[in-house]
């Protein structure tokens, strides 16, 4: 089931088989909001305009996101670089239980009616406020309270994370408006709904991979304990912050809503109901063990209430975080990591803290730990606690000085290798920083050309999705300017392709890259074990190399 046999035409180098994702760099317009472009990158552009480079999709259907409007995002991208195949995912899923009501007739649902309905007890919804349609979509929280008020819980509180970064800047008003718009008709039944807490996505509730414990303590003493600064409305701890900072939406301070006596309106209580409508695992892992775990040492919780906790969909399936979700996620096995142990190939994972889930958990089908250590190498650098555009090289040097040490001291296969810097330093909308992490990672790359070319090896430059390819907001063709006359600044991935490019220092037009349209992420692993010597597995996507004598289906 599991032996490759060896490829009939494509032999095996000496040296490692080595494909960087420049997390967040796609191809965009050329323009004064592409980064990319704007960057001076001499190797990245002698590799992108060689023989051995071409695009792929790496949104919507063809990372198995619900429509062509999707972006798409690092879990889904890695999911699908690892797989060869692509799965239904996240917001896909969700739509299709919802429409089916699948998702309103599990048994998840229906223990948390038992917790509010006919009792004292709230529901609580905790996620992302906007329909960015990445980590959550405010339709989903819209739908899940309407379905709960008709069900008969009577009181239902929002504890609403601020956007910024996969929608507009400051776009948090257009939500809230949009929010109240629908909960309207419902409070018409008596129901009680009411924002009761929140705050920016990137200071508080939805830390990942342990970077900043913080952020989380900061969410769950404002959800819980009440514990911020007090405003009466959400309205008014939104303008008020717009008021008294230039700050962006997502990085907006916590903020708790009170009553006319200064109480907090919406505490998460003992037997309380808690869902967390995000479907995308990574920001909402730590705030479920936060709720879930009995015993917990990343922060002082103090008195902590026993609740019925619930994802939108089971964040770690090795690790059963939450044990309760309404959706199940998608299943990914078979995927290249598994076949390369079992084909004994010695394979390096690496990556900053920031994106070391990915190349490790994502990349791996959802799955934690290593299938074989005997075969594998997980190297993660911790990434600084900094503002992203303050340090915009962040840990790429640091990252290929440690691969390069591992590759001369250690045979090895394979190496997947993510640099962050195009992703998070885009997200902060900061276009030099971001033009500035470009060129690091140029100079990385061409690092990694040096290696492969010592070693007898192959490096593949590819990417998960775009970011810092489009930092300006368009509308159509057309720029959108903000109140002061300027581009208005996007935060948010684009739906652009990305680069897929070869450095191959024995390159001898042995093989090309096939030039079909429509390929995407998924023929990135099939290609990855040509280059290995191996025959691609049946199940997964076509590989992008060819002969000169093939001719493209």
């Amino acid at each position: 089931m599991w032996t490759l046999s060896t490829h009939p035409w494509m032999l095996k180098r000496k040296g490692p088989v080595i494909l960087a994702v420049l997390d967040g760099v796609g191809i965009g317009k050329g323009d004064r909001g592409d980064a990319v472009a704007t960057a001076v990158t001499p190797t990245l552009d002698q590799l992108m305009n060689g023989p051995l480079s071409r695009s792929l999709y790496a949104h919507g259907k063809f990372v198995g996101l619900g429509s062509n409007k999707d972006m798409g995002n690092s879990e889904v991208g890695h999911n699908v670089l690892g797989a060869g195949v692509v799965h239904q995912q996240g917001s896909s899923l969700v739509e299709d239980a919802i429409a089916s009501r699948q998702l309103f007739q599990g048994k998840s649902w229906q223990q948390v009616l038992k917790h509010c309905v006919g009792t004292k007890q709230s529901l609580h919804h905790i996620g992302l406020f906007s329909d960015g349609n990445v980590h959550s979509h405010i339709n989903h929280l819209i739908i899940s309270i309407i379905e709960a008020s008709k069900q008969g819980v009577q009181k239902q509180y929002v504890h609403a994370l601020l956007d910024g970064r996969d929608v507009p800047v400051r776009s948090a008003l257009k939500y809230l408006d949009r929010f109240e718009e629908a909960m309207r008709e419902i409070r018409l039944r008596d129901c009680h709904v009411e924002i009761a807490s929140g705050g920016g996505r990137m200071t508080t509730t939805m830390d990942r991979y342990g970077a900043d414990w913080k952020m989380v303590e900061r969410g769950y003493n404002a959800h819980v304990h009440g514990i911020g600064r007090k405003f009466t409305s959400p309205r008014e701890a939104i303008e008020v912050s717009y008021k008294e900072s230039n700050l962006g939406d997502q990085d907006l301070p916590e903020f708790v809503i009170a009553d006319d006596h200064g109480h907090p309106v919406g505490r998460i209580l003992e037997g309380d109901a808690v869902v967390c409508f995000n479907f995308r695992g990574d920001r909402a892992l730590e705030i479920s063990q936060a709720f879930e775990q009995a015993s917990f040492a990343p922060f002082h919780r103090g008195k902590h209430p026993n609740v019925f906790y619930v994802g939108m969909l089971q964040y770690d399936g090795d690790e059963n975080i939450p044990q309760h979700y309404l959706v199940h996620p998608p299943c990914i096995e078979r995927t290249m990591g598994e076949y390369l142990v079992h084909n004994q190939i010695k394979q390096i994972a690496i990556a900053e803290t920031q994106k070391y889930g990915h190349v490790t958990y994502f990349w791996n089908g959802n799955r934690s730990g290593m299938f074989d250590p005997s075969y594998e190498s997980y190297i993660e650098i911790a990434s600084d606690n900094v503002p992203f555009h303050e340090q915009p090289a962040m840990k790429a040097a640091q990252i290929t000085e440690r691969l390069i040490e591992t590759l001369d001291s250690t045979k090895t296969d394979f190496v997947r290798i993510n640099y962050a810097n195009g992703d998070m330093i885009g997200h902060t909308g900061d276009f030099e920083a971001t033009v500035a992490a470009m060129e690091v990672l140029d100079t990385e790359v061409a690092k990694l050309c040096s290696i492969v070319s010592r070693l007898d090896g192959v490096l593949m430059v590819t990417a998960d999705h775009g970011n810092a390819d489009e930092m300006i907001q368009y509308e159509g063709n057309s720029i959108v300017y903000d109140n002061e006359g300027k581009p208005a600044v996007r935060t948010s991935h684009s739906l652009n392709p990305v680069p897929f490019c070869v450095f191959d220092p024995r390159y001898n037009n042995q093989y090309q890259l096939s030039s079909q349209s429509n390929l995407s992420l998924s023929s990135v692993a099939a290609t990855c074990f040509m280059f290995l010597g191996l025959t691609p597995p049946e199940e997964m996507a076509s590989s992008l190399l060819i002969t000169p004598e093939q001719k493209d289906s």
